[in-house]
């Protein structure tokens, strides 16, 4: 059973193929950041233009690739949502027209539940319930899966999502979008005991997170210096990643004696920071848990988290109910609702 999967929710333009028995075939993924990177960030109207320019040649590449004739393709899945409109328009209507060219389904997959279930990907599928953290650019959730397609939002993000605020910060510092990344590696040379950033939101009960005043506090500190020289930027960043890094910590460890599991699955972009990696290791070390990543690789948005999605509903038939062409703002919670 072979599945083609189309991620366009953002910026990035996706495609992959999917064997339910094999596994992952194939996946690419067209960047769109040196478009973006000149604006400071993701223009809409952009994204869908080039999504529009890319998906075709790329999803004609894969198949060349992979040495897979289409016609061997059981059905095609794609992101509905949440994301951007113009963008989620561009997969979708490409995506169901060429499943109506071929007469095969097109299925309908969340965003978010893709990134959730990326581990699975690589390692052997945890039993349910488990616990799960995304951190992405536009999302920071704790959620609580029961199963496939049953999904509990327990916390979540009041403002920047941590993706988000590592660009922030790594803006004031003179790195360009996308400058998260940047941030990390430089925050490599930083001295960790020059300047010490809040943990927020962890003096209080609960485990939903804000990340807006760590931006304000950075914004700060970059102005109280009339020049900052390059030590000083890697000591701030060090400073912005150890926050960030302890207060997912202590977040993980309250959800985790919340809802009493010994799995925890990190997916998103963020989850490719090495430094964070370490510290969760150690925190389910101590408890003697399970905790399961997904591939670097497959850490940012990708169509192979799709595609392998895809492949679970098409098995478990639930393609009809999830039809829908995209909602911008599909909560994980709503795929439920969907299916009964």
């Amino acid at each position: 059973m072979l599945i083609l999967g189309i991620e366009t929710s953002c910026d990035d333009t996706g495609a992959a193929i999917y064997d339910l028995e094999k596994g992952l075939i194939i996946h690419k993924v067209i960047s769109q950041n040196n478009i973006h990177s000149k604006y400071g960030g993701v223009v809409p109207e952009k994204s869908s233009k080039y999504h529009l320019k890319n998906i075709q040649p790329l999803v004609e590449n894969i198949f060349k690739n992979s040495n897979i004739s289409l016609s061997k393709i059981d059905g095609i899945a794609y992101t509905a949502g949440p994301g951007l409109v113009g963008s989620l328009i561009i997969g979708a209507t490409f995506a169901c027209s060429l499943a109506y060219t071929l007469q095969i389904p097109s299925i309908a997959i969340n965003h978010l539940e893709g990134h959730l279930l990326t581990p699975m990907i690589k390692y052997k599928r945890p039993k349910f319930p488990f616990l799960g953290l995304i951190i992405s650019g536009a999302h920071t959730q704790f959620v609580l899966a029961e199963d496939i397609g049953k999904y509990k939002i327990i916390g979540d993000c009041l403002d920047d999502a941590l993706g988000e605020a590592f660009d922030k910060v790594a803006k004031l510092l003179g790195i360009k979008y996308p400058g998260g990344k940047k941030l990390s590696i430089i925050a490599k040379q930083g001295n960790s005991k020059r300047f010490f950033f809040p943990r927020p939101m962890t003096k209080k009960p609960g485990i939903n997170f804000s990340f807006s005043g760590l931006k304000t506090y950075a914004k700060n500190l970059v102005s109280s210096f009339s020049k900052i020289d390059n030590q000083t930027k890697c000591d701030i960043a060090r400073a912005f990643e150890d926050s960030i890094i302890d207060t997912v910590i202590i977040k993980c460890k309250r959800a985790l004696d919340i809802t009493n599991s010994k799995i925890l699955l990190i997916s998103g972009g963020v989850s490719a920071n090495e430094p964070l990696r370490k510290n969760l290791r150690n925190l389910m070390k101590s408890r003697n848990g399970k905790l399961f990543f997904s591939k670097k690789s497959l850490c940012t948005d990708n169509a192979a988290m799709i595609a392998y999605v895809g492949s679970i509903r098409f098995k478990k038939n639930k393609t009809k109910d999830l039809s829908v062409l995209i909602n911008p703002k599909w909560s994980l919670e709503d795929i439920s609702r969907l299916e009964n």
